[in-house]
């Protein structure tokens, strides 16, 4: 029986961890230096992330970049900026495509992969877990750097 507590109480810490890691992560939103400008507001940031806006002021096509929703950054993204869980997120894309109204977005295993394709991409635009380490241009949101 207190072996059994003892299970129940560290699988119940386990859950709360890891759910509490993935609500504190902070994102980034970077882009390309073709294109994208340095910063956005919140309404035009989810225009371009729903692909309701497909060209930069200067006519630049806009490239998605994205985590994979298997990641911690995917489903942390889904939830921040698409208000929809990792599937609906995946399902939306599809519709979208299927129709024809917009181009499917890239996904990304690692935060590496996705700022290279970034970097050289014109047009692109993407969100990663803030980070020190990131070589491309911030994009502010509202006038922040992280949402």
């Amino acid at each position: 029986m207190k072996k059994r507590i003892t299970l129940i109480i560290g699988a119940a810490f386990l859950i709360l961890s890891a759910t509490s890691s993935v609500k504190a992560q902070n994102l980034m939103v970077i882009s390309n230096s073709k294109g994208a400008p340095a910063e956005l507001n919140r309404t035009e940031l989810m225009a371009v992330m729903r692909g309701e806006k497909q060209r930069w002021n200067d006519g630049t096509r806009i490239s998605i970049a994205l985590m994979k929703s298997s990641t911690t950054t995917g489903e942390v993204t889904s939830k921040k900026i698409y208000g929809m869980s990792a599937d609906e997120v995946n399902k939306y894309w599809l519709a979208l495509v299927f129709q024809g109204k917009a181009k499917a977005p890239m996904f990304f295993n690692s935060a590496n992969e996705l700022e290279s394709y970034i970097s050289q991409t014109p047009g692109a635009i993407g969100i990663v877990e803030e980070s020190p380490d990131i070589k491309l241009k911030p994009v502010t949101i509202d006038g922040k750097k992280s949402l």
